[in-house]
């Protein structure tokens, strides 16, 4: 089917579009109007790889918040894939309201990427309780417990690994945490391939990680 002027973004299954799902789900903003997105981000490559993920050819502005940090928004409208968004479960105003999404479980680990991309994070210590004691946990991070939760279910039904859940003091931050022995099993399925689109930095992050214990992704 040719595109026509509001229908830009091609609708199918792909390692890159459920990527770039991820990302949407996590830094994506969908506007009121039922047409337009906005997504920002400090990293210049995580636009990037949205852009291309979709294959969108709308330009890449920079803008300065009140701190003098630059960071990188591309927006794009396309009536049938926000229709799309909302059938899988997204919505706007989506951040505490989010719930479980419909994602293909063939491209769930492309789409999981995306996620920590996004809101995720991956820390490493030394823990002095033991000698040589090397400690890392991947962590995914939201505002909804329900999404969370959701989440650390499809991660245990695909990988038989439970994390953890976490929150902060009010309980509006949900963390859901994988140890050293689970991340091992966890991250070599979301960082299947060298060739897959990431944020470079994070995935950098890891290897030295891994690297220290003699592993590798």
């Amino acid at each position: 089917m040719k595109k026509t002027r509001k229908e830009k973004i091609k609708i199918k299954w792909s390692p890159n579009f459920a990527y770039a799902l991820g990302l949407l789900t996590t830094d994506g903003n969908l506007s009121k109007d039922t047409r337009h997105f906005d997504f920002t981000s400090k990293d210049l490559e995580q636009v990037v790889n949205l852009k291309r993920c979709l294959n969108l050819k709308n330009r890449i502005s920079q803008k300065t918040s009140g701190t003098k940090k630059k960071s990188y928004r591309i927006q794009f409208g396309d009536v049938r894939y926000y229709k799309f968004l909302l059938r899988i479960g997204l919505s706007t105003n989506k951040s505490k309201s989010i719930g479980g999404l419909e994602i293909q479980k063939r491209y769930f680990w492309d789409f999981l990427r995306g996620h920590f991309d996004g809101d995720g994070t991956f820390y490493s210590y030394f823990d002095k309780r033991w000698k040589s004691s090397f400690m890392f946990y991947t962590v995914f991070v939201s505002a909804s417990k329900n999404h969370i939760v959701w989440l650390q279910k499809e991660i245990q039904n695909l990988a038989e690994i439970k994390g953890h859940i976490t929150t902060n003091l009010y309980k509006s931050i949900f963390q859901l945490k994988y140890a050293k022995s689970e991340s091992l099993k966890l991250l070599p399925k979301i960082y299947y391939d060298r060739g897959v689109v990431c944020l470079s930095r994070k995935r950098l992050k890891i290897e030295k990680a891994l690297a220290i214990t003699g592993k590798k992704l």
